[in-house]
């Protein structure tokens, strides 16, 4: 009983003293009067034109972090976009594959050519797309990102550590850029592609991307065929040479496609290279003509 009245006497005394206020000269009583309400929460969204020490393909908030890019860092944000219309109001986050993601990609190789200079596939570079996570999805980010990081080789695509920004890199003569090759063969097979100056002694250099639209990723590895004769017109149209039926006999070629996982996500690129089965090549082919390639 002792401790109910203990505290009935405490409230009155509140009360008392409450009640003891007294309203200062100049106010109104109102103690949100004048004060600007508080803005809804802002999902995330990461920033472009930044670089990264690390490649993920889905970015958390808590661990977010960027670098200057004079320092070293593995990739840079090149683009941020939006999903958009039904993408936008979905429950759940576009899947590998879907066509939102594709269209993301779509976007993401414009805007990422604008950036570079030139299209990124003729260089060491790989593009990689980021998104929210799903608890940040479910919270109503709706971004995508565009990174895209220098690689080791045409053979290896792990990301290396650069310093500098790679804006305008593809501009001009650039050392990413893929030109002239010795390819490596083991047992009729290739192995990997050495690099090298086209002044010195290659048999292969590259030519060109083409596109391949319509066919499943189970579709294409049943098409040597078809993608060897388009990457052998890319091969003619570079070296300016007619696509007849001599040309077979002047040169082949080697075409590297995406990976499974950057098919689905709508990279249908094909890298393809002037192959010389028979001869060691010492300059470039660009422009050669039948003189400097010849039937043989």
């Amino acid at each position: 009983m002792r401790r109910w009245l203990g505290a009935l006497a405490l409230a009155g005394t509140m009360v008392t003293l409450l009640g003891g206020c007294v309203q200062p000269t100049g106010t109104d009583g109102d103690l949100t009067g004048g004060w600007p309400a508080l803005r809804p929460p802002q999902p995330f969204v990461p920033s472009s034109g930044v670089c990264l020490p690390r490649i993920t393909v889905v970015v958390q908030a808590s661990t977010y972090e960027t670098v200057d890019c004079t320092r070293n860092h593995l990739a840079e944000a090149l683009h941020v976009g939006a999903f958009t219309g039904r993408t936008a109001r979905a429950e759940n986050r576009p899947d590998p594959g879907s066509p939102a993601l594709r269209t993301a990609r779509t976007e993401c190789d414009k805007r990422v050519r604008e950036v570079l200079g030139g299209d990124w596939r003729s260089a060491r570079l790989s593009l990689t797309i980021a998104v929210p996570t799903t608890s940040a999805w479910s919270a109503g980010a709706r971004w995508y990102r565009c990174d895209v990081a220098e690689t080791d080789s045409i053979d290896n695509a792990r990301p290396v550590n650069r310093i500098g920004s790679l804006r305008g890199a593809l501009v001009g003569d650039s050392p990413l850029s893929h030109s002239c090759f010795d390819p490596k063969l083991i047992s009729g097979n290739l192995n990997y592609m050495a690099p090298v100056l086209c002044s010195e002694p290659h048999r292969a250099e590259f030519v060109g991307v083409y596109q391949e639209e319509d066919m499943t990723w189970e579709e294409f590895g049943r098409a040597d065929a078809q993608v060897h004769r388009r990457c052998m017109e890319l091969v003619a149209n570079f070296a300016a040479v007619p696509v007849n039926s001599d040309l077979s006999y002047r040169t082949g070629s080697i075409f590297y496609p995406p990976s499974q996982r950057e098919w689905e996500e709508g990279d249908r690129g094909i890298r393809c290279f002037l192959w010389s089965d028979d001869r060691k090549l010492t300059r470039s082919m660009r422009g050669a003509g039948p003189t400097g390639l010849p039937v043989i």
